[in-house]
């Protein structure tokens, strides 16, 4: 059965965390139309602060994705892993991994703060956003409504 991933990063500083540039951030798709690749590759989507949070394609291997995928019994079980270890918030909790049916995907989005190692710079953010099918897909289908969503975004302050 086929898996289509799909990962979008936002990435920005502390400029955009209020007012006109927030509303450009909070206004960047999580979903978007997938190009023809195929497996193993994921669709990756890269978007940052300094490029005005302007959408950039790309690919990577599907083991390089920061998901867990495992095939049983016809299900697809999906758990992303939350690295780096050395970000913030802290997860002591997480929600169990979703198991997809054919014909299902999942909308699972998690948030990070980094300082520099030195401390001197700015904190960075990223919004991580995996956006995975189970089975035959449209190109369009991640501008749809998911089978689930899992938001695991807590507060960065």
């Amino acid at each position: 059965m086929g898996i289509t991933v799909q990962w979008v990063r936002t990435s920005w500083t502390k400029q955009s965390r209020g007012g006109n540039a927030a509303a450009r951030r909070n206004a960047a798709p999580v979903g978007f139309v997938l190009p023809y690749h195929p497996v193993p590759f994921a669709h990756t989507v890269r978007m940052h602060e300094r490029d005005g949070f302007t959408p950039y394609d790309g690919q990577a291997m599907l083991g390089d994705v920061d998901v867990q995928l495992r095939e049983a019994n016809g299900r697809l079980r999906v758990f992303p892993r939350v690295q780096p270890l050395f970000a913030l918030p802290p997860r002591p909790r997480r929600p169990p991994a979703v198991c997809l049916a054919p014909g299902q995907w999942v909308r699972w989005q998690l948030n990070y703060r980094f300082s520099s190692l030195t401390g001197m710079q700015d904190w960075t953010y990223w919004l991580d956003t995996f956006n995975i099918a189970y089975g035959p897909v449209d190109h369009d289908v991640f501008l749809g409504t998911p089978a689930f969503h899992v938001d695991e975004q807590g507060p960065l302050r």
